[in-house]
């Protein structure tokens, strides 16, 4: 029998080894690439992030918030350390943003609520410090890797404690513009504004007394959030009772509330000194009895105004046991809001919210502070004339633009207590 070769079949053969030993050369060549890569990655330092520090910013601390404090420090360690050690054990996943995208970015929003948290923890004894958290947050990248993993210390620094007495040290009183009234008082609003001039006095003494007081307390920006800051509020709301007192028998006016209740400070030691209120209402009026300023009523906030006092639920609240919550009537607004105050309305609106929470916050974390009276004094007092300049600029911010509404806003700022 005779037996034929296929030469078709050879040639197909011949191809197949050629294309086994190219393939096994291609397999070689490929690993020798992820080798040479590898050992690349291996050799290339592992980049680290590289964060502001925020304990050297803190000013004071109160004793009470020494702890929390320290706590929150450490967390922006173990945070920053985190973080680098997703950086080193991600090599090689991702594109070029997975950095930025997967860990800059979710440690900057940690950073951000921690640096708030101490903020927080501060503002509950003394002023609510202004830590930059937006520009303390953002951490940047080491490329050739090293950095401080943990550049907060353990401990709340022992000279943040004294931080500050330098910026209040040397100031020396609060001046303030005058009010002067030049419109006709009716005969029937003569009293109330007497009070309120009064008030006014008062208010100016309270504020000189607390920055005597507060020598050494609090950061850079103390005396402006904790004294200037309340009594600008306090002078806008009794600015504006009034105008709401003569506009109850006459036109009302515009005393321009908002220009005269900011106050400056004399950084002067006995510069310039205390602005007084006029001793007397327009000569057309009986002379205003300015007796009551500084009477052993000051350090009461409504020292001398009988009817804000007498609106407030005073006598039945007791101790402070932290359970209570403050109950506000609803401002609703019955007139248009022009588009132009539409914005600053919205804003007013929400403020007078974050004033309740924030009354009910100072509840929670003052149990069984003070006496009876603290709350009324320290918690209700305060939002109630907070909630009078609120409900006022509101009503300025429409009579820009339209006439001038009366939201009542001396029935809508008492706040009482619902146990």
């Amino acid at each position: 029998m005779k037996r034929y070769r296929s030469y078709r079949s050879n040639a197909g053969a011949s191809n197949i080894r050629r294309w086994r030993v190219a393939g096994v050369a291609g397999v070689a060549v490929a690993l020798v690439g992820v080798g040479l890569g590898v050992a690349a990655a291996a050799d290339s330092p592992v980049p680290t992030v590289n964060c502001q520090t925020v304990a050297d910013k803190l000013g004071a601390v109160p004793a009470q918030a020494q702890a929390e404090i320290a706590r929150n420090l450490q967390l922006l360690n173990t945070q920053i350390q985190e973080a680098n050690n997703r950086i080193r054990t991600s090599q090689g996943q991702g594109g070029p943003a997975f950095i930025q995208n997967a860990i800059l970015g979710p440690l900057k929003d940690k950073r951000f609520a921690t640096i708030n948290r101490m903020e927080t923890a501060i503002g509950r004894t003394i002023a609510k410090p202004n830590l930059n958290a937006e520009g303390l947050a953002p951490c940047s990248l080491n490329a050739s890797g090293g950095g401080n993993a943990s550049p907060e210390p353990a401990q709340v620094p022992a000279k943040s404690v004294q931080a500050g007495a330098a910026v209040v040290a040397n100031v020396g009183s609060i001046s303030c513009p005058d009010v002067r009234i030049n419109v006709a008082i009716p005969a029937q609003a003569q009293a109330e504004i007497d009070r309120n001039l009064a008030l006014l006095q008062t208010q100016i003494n309270e504020a000189n007394t607390r920055l005597k007081n507060s020598v050494g307390q609090g950061g850079a920006a103390f005396v402006q959030n904790a004294i200037l800051g309340p009594l600008k509020d306090k002078r806008f709301a009794t600015i504006n009772r009034m105008e709401t007192a003569i506009g109850r028998n006459a036109a009302k006016p515009n005393l321009n509330a908002e220009g005269l209740s900011t106050c400056s400070l004399n950084a002067a030691a006995g510069g310039g000194g205390a602005a007084a209120e006029p001793t007397a209402a327009p000569t057309t009026q009986p002379p205003a009895n300015n007796g009551n300023a500084g009477n052993g009523n000051a350090g009461n906030g409504n020292a001398g105004n009988n009817q804000a006092a007498a609106s407030r639920n005073t006598g039945n609240v007791g101790i402070n046991d932290g359970t209570a919550q403050v109950d506000c009537p609803d401002v609703a607004i019955d007139v248009a809001i022009p588009a132009q105050a539409q914005a600053e309305v919205d804003r007013n609106l929400a403020l007078l919210q974050t004033q309740i929470n924030e009354a009910n916050a100072r509840i929670k974390s003052t149990a069984f502070q003070g006496g009876v009276n603290f709350i009324n004094n320290a918690i209700l007092g305060p939002l109630e004339d907070k909630r009078f300049a609120t409900i006022n600029r509101i009503e300025t911010a429409i009579g820009r633009n339209a006439a001038k509404p009366n939201l009542n806003a001396e029935g809508l700022s008492a706040c009482n207590l619902n146990k």
